[in-house]
């Protein structure tokens, strides 16, 4: 079982989003029969089968084992991962794009970003899977209180000099291009102030 999985393809990601399977999925963190899973959720054995299958159908969940019981053999599975991402590959020409909305002060384009973070990011977990060779990535998060908006600016300003100062240092027109991306919004907290009025989103 991967600890996350990234889910490319259309048909799977609306596979995985339907209610019933999601459910399936979250009990599948542990081996079930079917029998034992249309317990655990009040479904019809029967019903269980045929979502179980469908998920295996798409990769979604795993045979663990196969074993006897009296005149049957019964199938053991368990989900292929601990959690699922859906990749915007699986909405093609609908997947957001930074260079559709280049306001680098909008939250929009901030999302568009995450976005292509997910696709590209997907996209090397699942081909360093495929040739089963390892990934090297490298992720930051920090949390850091501004006492004013001024000090907010003052903050982005002297992380994107230093950032441009290191990126010239390393830059090379050989070797593997990385991506560097770096992201500063209010984080979501119960006690966190509204937007300001005419504050861009």
């Amino acid at each position: 079982m991967q600890d996350v999985a990234v889910i490319e393809d259309a048909a799977a990601a609306e596979v995985a989003l339907d209610p019933v399977r999601a459910r399936m999925l979250a009990e599948l963190a542990e081996p079930h029969t079917a029998t034992t899973l249309a317990m655990r959720l009040g479904l019809a054995r029967q019903k269980v089968n045929y979502h179980v299958k469908t998920l295996e159908q798409h990769g979604l969940v795993e045979l663990v084992e196969e074993r006897r019981k009296g005149s049957m053999t019964e199938r053991v599975v368990r989900a292929s991962a601990a959690a699922y991402v859906i990749s915007p590959t699986a909405l093609a020409a609908v997947a957001p794009d930074p260079a559709r909305s280049p306001d680098r002060l909008s939250a929009r384009w901030l999302l568009a970003l995450a976005a292509r973070l997910v696709r590209e990011t997907g996209a090397l977990i699942n081909g360093a899977a495929r040739a089963d060779k390892p990934l090297a990535t490298f992720g930051l998060d920090a949390e850091v209180r501004f006492a004013k908006p001024a000090d907010r600016a003052a903050f982005i300003g002297e992380l994107t000099d230093a950032l441009a100062g290191i990126i010239s240092k390393y830059h090379s027109e050989t070797g593997r291009t990385h991506r560097v991306v770096v992201a500063v919004h209010p984080g979501i907290t119960e006690d966190a102030d509204p937007p300001a009025e005419g504050q861009k989103s």
